[in-house]
């Protein structure tokens, strides 16, 4: 696969396919009909039309929209609809610094479509004259992406964090980074993707943070949730990304970007131009 494949592969949404989920009017998610013919079975909760999903109206708090939502969402975990359970909450919002109209179980995140948020970080070392990143690779136990490889640290935005204090506690967690450490991180990109898979869309921006830390630095998981660490050249950071599929596919996207900002995918790149507008363009959703 090219570079421009890796993007694609992120963005394969087909809106007239998904219903628009309204909360007061406003458009907060898109719904696999699918999956919308689950939420007929709660009409005091959802009204569900041929066109629209729409959250009833005298669920007007943002308590009340919240409890009414997870207890549906409890319900389809229960019966197996949603498949897992992650325990975290989202935010419902437009957009980041948007105010949320309620909050969702993180694992119903995608069923509903709505905007999700999540925080990535490249642990950049200088060493014997070139800049290197470490890689993780991802516990096998995990549900999803198992054995693939990730940034060194990389987390969901749950309600109640700021993006720098997640980075700096998903830092711990994942390579036992010390906070000290952690909040010298620099937010370096926003990437949005749609992303359409069995479970919904997948409607992300990702932050990219840029970490640099010490050269004899070793990272360590403390949660699981990783199997190892590795310490690679751009160049062959740029090859994994390119032409093979050991990464998790949103990770490819902050590769691509770390590899542009660094001038690895230079001007000169056949596919400069596309990436550059792939990548960073507004997305509809």
């Amino acid at each position: 696969m090219s570079y421009p494949d890796r993007i694609l592969a992120c963005n394969n949404v087909c809106f007239d396919r998904l219903l628009p989920w309204y909360i007061d009017g406003v458009r907060y998610g898109w719904i696999d009909p699918k999956f919308a013919a689950y939420l007929r079975d709660f009409p005091e909760v959802f009204d569900v039309g041929d066109n629209s999903v729409t959250l009833h109206s005298y669920l007007s708090q943002y308590q009340q929209r919240t409890t009414a939502v997870n207890q549906v969402v409890h319900e389809l975990h229960r019966s197996g609809v949603i498949d897992t359970r992650v325990g975290e909450a989202y935010p419902v919002v437009l957009h980041y610094d948007g105010d949320a109209s309620m909050e969702i179980e993180r694992a119903a995140a995608s069923f509903f479509g709505i905007r999700s948020f999540g925080v990535h970080v490249n642990g950049l070392v200088r060493k014997q004259g070139e800049i290197r990143v470490w890689v993780g690779t991802r516990s096998r136990s995990k549900p999803f992406w198992p054995g693939k490889l990730d940034q060194i640290v990389a987390g969901g935005q749950p309600v109640g964090i700021s993006l720098l204090d997640n980075v700096i506690k998903e830092a711990e967690e994942e390579a036992a980074i010390p906070a000290e450490l952690a909040q010298q991180a620099e937010r370096a990109a926003e990437i949005h993707y749609e992303h359409q898979t069995y479970r919904g869309l997948e409607n992300s921006t990702l932050f990219a943070y840029d970490l640099w830390l010490p050269e004899d630095f070793v990272p360590v998981n403390n949660d699981g949730e990783v199997e190892g660490f590795q310490l690679i050249s751009l160049s062959e950071l740029a090859e994994l990304t390119e032409h093979t599929d050991k990464f998790k596919d949103n990770c490819n996207l902050v590769n691509i970007d770390l590899l542009l900002r660094y001038g690895v995918i230079t001007e000169t790149h056949k596919d400069y131009a596309a990436l550059t507008e792939a990548l960073y363009k507004t997305k509809e959703g």
